[in-house]
């Protein structure tokens, strides 16, 4: 079966003035059109191809792979705006289509909106959406706490960045847990920090308790090496000195801290620490 907004495996059947045909292994066939062929190929070669309607609503095949695969999220450029909607920029010749009524806030050219891109049934096109929680579900959870897990940054909230969980989920990273910058859009790992009743899941972009120590160690270790040995901190120093210096919070700081010391591969002076 050849599956529209996907990756296919298909066979070169037959040679034409417009292209190669592909065939899967059902006997259905789709256009290659020569723009794609290789230069060499052989009849019965596998290709990996990307499906979906071309201008005159035919499945067409290309070798190009689009910024975003069906049921898929990503964050996409819109090109234009017309009548019927926008039209934004995944990587093929024709433009992802995106109806107003998916529009979560109506979209500009030239704007970065995240979006998810599904299969209209009524019609048979992807199309785009971003209104992206409606394709998050968290009542059947596929996570447990302190899994890691993929997150895609969402949209921002009064308390936190809410993310998407493994393409899945919904989560929520509080703001003091944010010690780097962050943007919708970008894709990051994270731990389940905590399930709260009702499903909802806090994130944690670190690692939680005793995992927590090791990477910060680490991070801690690096800098000193990277600076003459010497790190202008302490345990006296202000949360946003160490945020600013590490990306990490003062409790964590003071774990890894600790975890160094007794390791015998620092020394804690009033000054600041020293690599031993």
């Amino acid at each position: 079966m050849i599956i529209l907004g996907q990756v296919n495996t298909l066979e070169i059947l037959r040679e034409t003035d417009h292209g190669v045909y592909l065939i899967d292994e059902d006997d259905n066939e789709v256009l290659l059109p020569n723009r794609y062929v290789p230069q060499e190929f052989k009849i019965w070669d596998k290709l990996d191809v990307f499906v979906y309607l071309d201008n005159e609503e035919r499945p067409v095949a290309t070798t190009d792979m689009p910024y975003i695969m069906r049921n898929d999220f990503a964050l996409l450029r819109c090109n234009q705006v017309t009548d019927y909607g926008a039209f934004l920029d995944w990587g093929l010749v024709k433009e992802l289509f995106c109806p107003f009524k998916e529009q979560a806030f109506k979209m500009k050219p030239g704007g970065w909106y995240l979006v998810h891109c599904y299969l209209d049934e009524k019609t048979d096109r992807l199309v785009a959406s971003s209104k992206t929680n409606r394709f998050l579900d968290n009542k059947d959870l596929t996570v447990s706490q302190f899994d890691e897990v993929d997150l895609i940054v969402s949209h921002p909230s009064d308390i936190g960045m809410n993310v998407i969980v493994n393409k899945t989920h919904l989560g929520l990273i509080y703001k003091d847990q944010i010690f780097k910058d962050i943007s919708v859009g970008d894709k990051l790992k994270g731990i389940i920090k905590k399930i709260r009743p009702g499903n909802k899941l806090d994130i944690s972009l670190g690692q939680i308790g005793y995992r927590n120590i090791e990477p910060n160690a680490d991070r801690i270790m690096k800098e000193l090496e990277d600076n003459s040995g010497f790190l202008n901190l302490t345990d006296k120093s202000s949360p946003e000195a160490i945020k600013d210096a590490l990306q990490m919070s003062k409790k964590n700081f003071k774990k890894a801290v600790g975890t160094l010391y007794k390791k015998r591969l620092i020394e804690i002076k009033s000054d600041g620490l020293y690599l031993v």
